[in-house]
């Protein structure tokens, strides 16, 4: 299949290639394989998992931070970083920030995963907590940073941390292959990336958004071409949990994305379990989206199918809670 490739795009294919010699290899290359319980328990012809969560960080997030930070480190040399986040962007900040003994600040909402924010702070972050919404603790990070010499780093922004998450996309495709790859849409980053690689490569795979029912702002920005502020998010799939989408990221969908997808809270907890029943793999409500989808959506089911399980970063209380 000869290469459609979009020279307009935002995110360059090049990049992503490059990409994958640049990032840390500890979050490259993560295991990918049918997990043949899982299909015949949810009734599909194939399901492939990639499995983002054998690595420190416990996500993907790793590979967008870590080249960002190889792309950007000598431009931003001298300043202090700043992100905000659910947990997972900002333990993948810290993590690359204290590789190269960096100063960072992360905001975050005072009701984020209490794991994810002692993990931060072990990593050298200094945590910062406001509201109870992370847009709003978004909103104080760039505030702060207007007023200083800091640098927001914001993920779905930047366009190399897409290209970071993109290198999913290429190793997705050196796979047995599919028809339909199911990605969890959270800020963008993860899907536009990998949607960036696989449109120029595999046009008529069908790469599909998967939104909380509770969190559909990307999904209706998508549908509507524009920025969608729903005003609030609720689900329990806290790293997909948006309600004020960035606008790069809405507009990186373009000519990337099929189609989004809404999940429901039953089917998100429903396919934590059987995810974990069935492929011995504790996810956050966040990384199985794809395996939910595949519940609700029944016409799926006919399809060679992949998906990525993003990240498994669940309190001791939560796994008792959803997995027991």
């Amino acid at each position: 299949m000869p290469i459609i490739n979009n020279p307009s795009h935002r995110l360059s294919l090049d990049n992503i290639t490059r990409a994958a010699t640049c990032i840390d290899p500890i979050f490259l290359n993560s295991p990918q394989f049918e997990c043949e319980p899982l299909s015949a328990a949810l009734g599909v012809t194939s399901l492939q998992l990639k499995v983002e969560t054998n690595n420190p960080l416990r996500s993907f997030k790793g590979r967008g931070a870590d080249f960002f930070m190889h792309e950007n480190a000598e431009r931003l040399a001298g300043r202090t970083l700043v992100c905000a986040t659910a947990g997972n962007w900002g333990q993948a900040v810290a993590y690359v920030c204290r590789a190269r003994q960096r100063p960072v600040v992360v905001y975050s909402a005072t009701t984020a995963n209490p794991l994810k924010l002692e993990r931060m702070q072990a990593m050298g972050a200094e945590v910062r907590l406001y509201s109870d919404d992370f847009d709003t603790a978004k909103e104080h990070a760039k505030r702060f940073c207007e007023n200083s010499d800091a640098y927001f780093v914001e993920d779905g922004c930047d366009a190399s941390i897409a290209e970071g998450a993109g290198t999913i996309g290429r190793e997705l495709l050196a796979a047995p292959p599919f028809d339909t790859v199911l990605v969890p849409l959270g800020n963008g980053a993860l899907l536009t990336g990998v949607g960036r690689w696989i449109k120029a490569h595999a046009p008529h795979v069908h790469v599909i958004g998967i939104c909380a029912e509770g969190a559909d702002a990307m999904a209706a920005s998508r549908h509507k071409g524009r920025v969608v502020n729903r005003g609030v998010a609720n689900t329990i799939a806290d790293g997909i949990a948006v309600r004020l989408p960035v606008p790069e990221a809405v507009a990186d969908m373009r000519g990337t994305v099929d189609d989004v997808l809404l999940v429901s809270e039953h089917a998100i907890a429903r396919a934590m379990r059987l995810v974990f029943t069935h492929a011995g793999l504790v996810v956050e409500p966040a990384g199985v989206v794809g395996v939910a989808a595949v519940l609700e959506h029944p016409a799926l089911r006919t399809e060679r199918l992949a998906t990525v399980l993003c990240g498994s970063n669940l309190t001791s209380a939560q796994v008792a809670q959803w997995l027991t």
